[in-house]
């Protein structure tokens, strides 16, 4: 079939199956966010088991993203999708029957494999099927769904956490998985690049280890000590191996990911931009719905709720903001979105221990507004470096910068707030058993679980208020954290993004 001569129709039905197969794959990161509360009582997981609850998704997503986009590049995107999204639904509805945080989080990593083989694939078929005339806005759709459906999964996932218990979410996945699915069976034509090049394992395999080590030193020294061998031996993996894969990639003919297209400025500007973005709003995800729940106290419905407005906002400018960038440049719309974004980050850590709701709608509407800015013009400065040939990679690419950008945001800003929670909190529980101590400190969800709450007596309250206002200390400081890198950011994409065309 020529993909270049597609009726209309069938262009609309692929971007529908693209659009559904990436809300699985977005949705399977933040949606699970909503239900972290209800899952660390059902398994007792600490603080650091739901960080890797979250990141073992992420961390084999984002390290194998670049490999598998190269596989779909060279074997065939149709196919690798169909392969990526059975393994997608079949991982999640094991996760459904998980019952303790080890099993979820082997499940979790299962679905961060099939999620590398999905997620670059929507992105490049659509960049090489799409006319040159409609590409721009097809792109534009993708990433609103890419960044405003993060949030509709939050609300979907509050949704079924209201009547049913946390398995309830995985089953959620597995349908959207089973619907983009039969959309890959019957609607997306077979494409492949015409010139395919050898791929590069070992790259592939120096990615892992990269993102692997980094995300797991983080995550673990909080909890282990950052002297810990273990923090300090993985954290020295992840920097030799992203020092040897920058080697290995200049070394190579065909290189999985060639450093030097970081020379290109969009490339590189547009990657940046997709980085900081992805860096501060998952880490919003992961630190935000838990004071949403832990600390103000909401329901996962009420949570989710009152970040609904946020997608209202991103999924629409996301599809005029190529034109908006097309007219006054990249090099100024993506700074002003990463500062409004981080204008919105500085308007949550006004917040306190009783939610004010138009303090969190402020900030979600500078936050919304920024990203909306500047998402598709970066992804679309992305994949307009590189050549039809290199689609694969170039969505790759554009992924893999979301995806490690999400999991060292929830890496970091979750260590932040946990170190935070627990150093603030200890003097008050200086009077209580070593044990105690331990479990009070090791994770906020106690305050939400009446057996715990009443086996504390008529100290209750005041650890409660102790608890929330030390993991309040931490939350902020971590948003704090998220707008320096967004500030930073604006910064370096100001001084490198592309000029204008005159």
């Amino acid at each position: 079939m020529d993909i270049q001569n597609l009726s209309q129709a069938r262009l609309r039905a692929i971007l529908v199956t693209m659009g559904v197969a990436l809300m699985a794959v977005i949705s399977a990161v933040s949606g699970l966010n909503m239900a972290i509360p209800s899952i660390a009582t059902a398994t007792d997981a600490s603080i650091t088991q739901l960080q890797w609850i979250m990141d073992a998704y992420t961390v084999v997503f984002a390290g194998l993203l670049l490999i598998a986009g190269a596989i779909g590049d060279r074997f065939g995107r149709k196919g690798i999708l169909q392969i990526g999204l059975s393994l997608f639904a079949v991982a999640a509805l094991a996760a459904m029957f998980a019952t303790d945080a080890t099993q979820l989080i082997t499940y979790r990593a299962v679905m961060g494999l099939a999620a590398a083989c999905i997620m670059p694939t929507t992105l490049s078929v659509i960049t090489t099927v799409f006319p040159p005339e409609q590409r721009g806005k097809a792109v534009g759709i993708w990433v609103g769904i890419a960044a405003g459906g993060g949030v509709i999964g939050l609300f979907v996932a509050g949704l079924l956490l209201q009547w049913f218990d946390w398995s309830s979410f995985f089953g959620f996945n597995v349908a959207l998985a089973l619907i983009a699915l039969l959309g890959a069976i019957f609607v997306v034509p077979k494409n492949k690049s015409e010139k395919p090049f050898p791929l590069d394992v070992l790259g592939g395999l120096l990615s892992l280890v990269t993102v692997g080590g980094l995300v797991f030193g983080i995550i673990e020294g909080p909890s282990r000590g950052w002297g810990d061998p273990w923090t300090v031996g993985s954290l020295i993996l992840g920097v030799v191996g992203g020092i040897a894969f920058v080697l290995w990639e200049l070394r190579v003919p065909h290189p999985l990911l060639d450093p030097r297209l970081f020379t290109l400025r969009g490339f590189s500007a547009g990657s940046l931009s997709i980085f900081t973005q992805f860096f501060a709003a998952f880490g919003f995800f992961f630190v935000g719905m838990q004071y949403l729940q832990f600390v103000a106290g909401l329901e996962p419905l009420q949570a989710a709720a009152c970040i609904l407005p946020m997608p209202l906002v991103v999924i629409p400018l996301s599809r005029f903001s190529p034109v908006i960038a097309a007219r006054f440049g990249f090099k100024f719309v993506s700074p002003i979105g990463l500062i409004l974004m981080a204008s919105g980050f500085l308007v949550f850590t006004t917040m306190g221990t009783d939610l004010v709701l138009w303090q969190l709608f402020i900030g979600l509407g500078l936050f919304g507004i920024g990203m909306g800015l500047a998402g598709a013009p970066a992804t679309t400065a992305i994949v307009a470096s590189l050549p039809p040939e290199k689609q694969g990679v170039a969505s790759a690419v554009n992924d893999t910068s979301r995806e490690v950008a999400s999991a060292l945001g929830i890496a970091v800003l979750g260590s932040v707030l946990n170190q935070v929670y627990v150093d603030h909190f200890l003097p008050a529980l200086s009077a209580l058993p070593a044990g105690v101590q331990t479990f009070l400190t090791s994770t906020i969800a106690w305050v939400n679980n009446p057996a715990a709450v009443e086996k504390l007596g008529p100290l209750a309250p005041t650890l409660i208020a102790a608890a929330k206002t030390s993991y309040l200390d931490g939350i902020h400081l971590a948003f704090v954290i998220a707008a320096v890198v967004l500030v930073a950011g604006a910064v370096a994409i100001s001084v490198r993004a592309p000029r204008p065309h005159k």
